[in-house]
């Protein structure tokens, strides 16, 4: 039986003159803008007007007495409205589960192919490697987190070691892999399929993806403290990581694996004043050097990328700039009608 450590599908390289699964699938399908801009726009719809309705029930809730709802950034601040940290955390996530359902519901009478096309050109979802790039990235941040408290110790305290961290942990794991995949699924899957047919070329939707998972970033609380300019390398280089594994690993499930990893480290061990997120972690970093934490983000992700090179044997870099060539039977002909 094959291990899902293994390379254990065959994937063309660029010079063969086919295309891997995971890019000759948006070929096969229906691909005209307005079905592109149909399958973003209506998931954020869902997220925002549906997901957001708990939301949005508790913060009107909290201000019927007149006072003004707190925040900090352009997020509601929990803490100072008395609403335990872990429900605001439920609630700021659950809009992602509807967005990704809303998601899942369209792929098919919109595009006329599978949500697996998706996620790696139809085939089974590699679980294995799912799992091996979440300890892979949590290991790397541990590392990375051992010598930040080594270094500057008073730079962080103990936030919480209450029996809330435990639910916390528990919440994390149920409810942030969804959330994880909802972002992978619409930049990696997606809309890099869908940037693949407009351009036939790989950088562009590495690098296009990247730029729009940045600015979906933009409102984060974080870029309102230390400015759009500061933050925006960090998330558009977020986003080349995962463009990245997807072009080399031909699907997003290594992708999905350390996004999720990321979310769930920082969401239970570490939080700071103007994290997105609030949540009780366990520490709690009192200043952020957004420019060191760039270059710290760098060097997490270049070891990060060794390993994985190394274990799924990765070795050809034109995966990540040359030009897509499909053959002609494998493009469906619907492509750009209506």
């Amino acid at each position: 039986m094959t291990s899902y450590m293994e390379v254990n599908e065959t994937i063309n390289t660029p010079e063969a003159g086919g295309e891997s699964p995971f890019i000759s699938a948006a070929f096969t399908g229906k691909n005209s803008f307005w079905r592109y801009f149909t399958g973003v726009i209506a998931p954020f719809l869902a997220a925002n007007l549906i997901g957001g309705l708990p939301l949005a029930a508790v913060i009107i809730a909290s201000a019927l007495d007149g006072s003004a709802i707190p925040q900090k950034g352009t997020m509601p601040d929990f803490e100072a409205m008395g609403i335990n940290l872990n429900l605001g955390f439920v609630l700021n996530v659950f809009p992602f589960l509807i967005g990704l359902l809303a998601f899942i519901l369209l792929v098919r009478p919109l595009h006329n192919r599978t949500f697996g096309s998706v996620i790696n050109g139809g085939r089974k979802v590699r679980w294995g490697r799912m799992m091996f790039a979440a300890l892979a990235w949590i290991a790397v941040s541990a590392l990375y987190l051992l010598y930040a408290l080594k270094s500057d110790p008073g730079n962080f305290r103990i936030n919480n070691t209450s029996n809330s961290l435990i639910v916390l942990a528990l919440l994390a794991l149920l409810l942030i892999p969804f959330q994880a995949a909802f972002e992978e699924i619409l930049f990696r899957g997606y809309l890099m399929q869908g940037f693949a047919v407009l351009a036939r070329n790989r950088w562009i939707p590495i690098l296009s993806t990247s730029i729009l998972f940045g600015l979906m970033h933009g409102f984060n609380p974080e870029v309102s403290k230390y400015g759009f300019l500061t933050m925006m390398p960090q998330y558009i280089f977020f986003g080349l990581l995962f463009a990245v594994l997807t072009m080399f690993d031909d699907g997003i499930e290594l992708a999905i694996g350390a996004h999720a990893a990321n979310n769930i480290f920082l969401t239970v061990l570490v939080t700071h004043e103007d994290m997105a997120l609030q949540t009780p972690a366990l520490y709690e970093q009192i200043q952020i050097y957004p420019w060191e934490e760039f270059g710290g983000l760098i060097l997490q992700s270049l070891i990060f990328i060794a390993i994985l090179a190394l274990v799924f044997k990765w070795k050809d870099i034109r995966k990540l700039y040359a030009r897509i060539i499909v053959p002609a039977a494998e493009v469906s002909d619907a492509i750009d009608a209506g």
